[in-house]
């Protein structure tokens, strides 16, 4: 191979050429090297030429281990959308939020990147077969590229891993050996038989096309970034404030962050790198843990207590270390960890609210994303992008619980079907569900407080966009509960609550205050025994209001 790019040991700094068949450095052993490139010249000809090349991750080839990529090897890999998440950053009160959105993928993950650079550079060096250990989706990534390139794979999958995900592996023809143990395990049976048999092992974070893969996504966010948003001003791209993904092994994040500093390196984004907002499940969070107690390198977990399969890596080795001392030394960020529960929430918010709906492990990054927005530790002015890759998946009974739809039973009408029809429908009927009136000039605002209130119960719903029609239609409805703006045009909202407690019909209805307004001291007492409730917007989350709606209407 003629590739012009260097592979330097991170321990021993000896340098080569890369070859896919070294997989280890032949001075000192060790396995942890980065590729390293000319980024002078690339930087002086890659922004001219993007216009004449695809849509793909191959756009940028001159930054990626492998010399001619082969077309009837590709599915269509990279070039992503990003979608701004306009009802998660107003909820949020952080306007600039986006969903990088892998589900789009050939196999609907981020893992088809690692795949498809991988099985691109093991073709062109003349390997036909591979193992890999996994929990489900590289597998599935890795078996449709190894299967256009024909390539033999051998996948050992822990038993924990969905049976569905297990027979879409088997489906590509790969040969599916399932371990009845913890996915450390797993990596070690996976280990021992590629080296007994003499085959390559893909070794995720120590292989250096599964780290360049990831790459892409940095790439890809720039410049998407700079499309909607304009150059930073200082450099022809720009780059996000933070970046957030959920992890297991660590992988994902290593090689994006190592994009971000490549687009710095050549001059196309800002020097100042992406804050990394790194997501682990609480119930195996080794690196999470390692970061609060100030440790260099992480304690596996040798007993992964979650439901998110796909993130039950206890043992994340020396990837941790590296991303430790990245947040340290240039980048910043923190590692967090979330609940299932609390994963299992926002996938059903995510999917009401934006309409995208995600497996686990990508609502990991969005939870652990509002938590730190909670907490402080996200700025309202900050640009955050989140890693959302994969549908959801078997998962559904505990997500929602066992009362998320609804029968029609028309058998007891068999005669008359449309009288049998109307009679199940009255059934169903919503007016039975507590009466909300929501009142707000802003379109926006009120299409997110009905959004947060139907993606967590089942409620009747009025809008008002002005004082006069607010207290026409509350008069009109008798609403159980009020959600009250107060900075209107023409009638604000302390008219509206004076009006509404001057009537005896209207007097009693509980008044929540939602608003932007910073009040002062005389209308915080003007507001005193005439509402329930005051909420910022921007400053409260759907847990709160739907909390406070609900002890309010019991």
């Amino acid at each position: 191979m003629t590739l012009n790019i260097t592979i330097k040991c991170i321990d021993c700094g000896h340098e080569a050429k890369f070859d896919i068949n070294e997989t280890a450095c032949p001075n000192c052993g060790s396995q942890w090297r980065e590729a390293l490139y000319d980024y002078p010249k690339i930087g002086n000809t890659l922004l001219n030429d993007l216009d004449n090349r695809t849509d793909s991750l191959w756009r940028y080839h001159e930054l990626l281990p492998v010399e001619n990529p082969i077309p009837d090897v590709s599915l269509g890999e990279g070039a992503t959308p990003l979608y701004r998440a306009a009802s998660l950053g107003m909820m949020l009160g952080c306007p600039n939020i986006y969903i990088k959105d892998e589900r789009q993928s050939p196999t609907s993950s981020f893992k088809d990147r690692q795949a498809a650079v991988t099985v691109a550079a093991l073709k062109e060096g003349g390997i036909k077969e591979l193992v890999l250990a996994s929990t489900g989706n590289v597998a599935i990534a890795y078996s449709a590229y190894a299967a256009r390139a024909g390539i033999k794979l051998w996948a050992f999958l822990t038993s924990r891993v969905p049976s569905e995900k297990m027979r879409e592996v088997a489906l590509y023809g790969t040969q599916v050996i399932k371990v009845t143990g913890s996915y450390d395990q797993t990596k070690k049976v996976a280990a021992d038989f590629a080296s007994q048999r003499n085959i390559f092992h893909d070794l995720g974070a120590k292989n250096i096309p599964c780290i360049e893969s990831m790459k892409t996504i940095a790439f890809e966010i720039s410049e998407q970034l700079t499309n909607r948003l304009g150059a930073s001003g200082e450099t022809p791209w720009r780059s996000p404030d933070w970046y957030f993904q959920s992890v297991s092994g660590g992988m994902g994040p290593l090689g994006v962050i190592k994009g971000f500093r490549e687009l710095a390196q050549m001059g196309l984004a800002p020097a100042k790198l992406p804050k990394l907002g790194i997501i682990q499940a609480a119930g195996c969070a080794p690196m999470v843990h390692a970061w609060k107690q100030n440790a260099e390198t992480a304690e596996p977990v040798t007993n992964p207590r979650t439901m998110i399969e796909t993130l039950a890596t206890g043992t994340p080795g020396r990837t941790y270390t590296r991303l430790r001392q990245e947040m340290l030394e240039s980048s910043g960020g923190i590692f967090e960890s979330v609940t299932d529960e609390e994963t299992f929430r926002t996938m059903h918010l995510l999917a009401k609210m934006e309409g995208i709906s995600v497996e686990p492990a990508a609502a990991v990054a969005v939870a652990g994303l509002i938590k730190l927005v909670r907490n402080g530790i996200v700025k309202p002015e900050e640009t955050v992008v989140i890693n959302c890759t994969g549908h959801t998946m078997p998962i559904e009974p505990v997500v929602l619980g066992d009362s998320w739809g609804r029968s029609v039973d028309l058998s007891v009408e068999e005669e008359r079907p449309e009288e049998g029809l109307l009679a199940a429908l009255n059934h169903i009927s919503c007016d039975r569900y507590p009466r909300v009136a929501i009142v707000d000039d802003n379109a926006d605002a009120r299409r997110l407080i009905r959004r947060i209130l139907q993606s967590q119960g089942e409620y009747t719903i009025f809008e008002a966009q002005d004082g006069k029609e607010a207290i026409k239609l509350i008069s009109t409805e008798m609403p159980d509960l009020v959600l009250l703006d107060l900075m209107m045009p023409e009638m604000d909202g302390f008219a509206v609550m004076d009006a509404l407690h001057n009537d005896k019909q209207t007097a009693d209805i509980p008044i929540v205050v939602v608003t932007a307004k910073e009040l002062t001291a005389a209308e915080k007492k003007r507001l005193n025994g005439h509402i329930q409730l005051l909420l910022q917007k921007g400053n409260f989350l759907s847990d709160d209001l739907e909390n406070e709606v609900r002890s309010l209407l019991k």
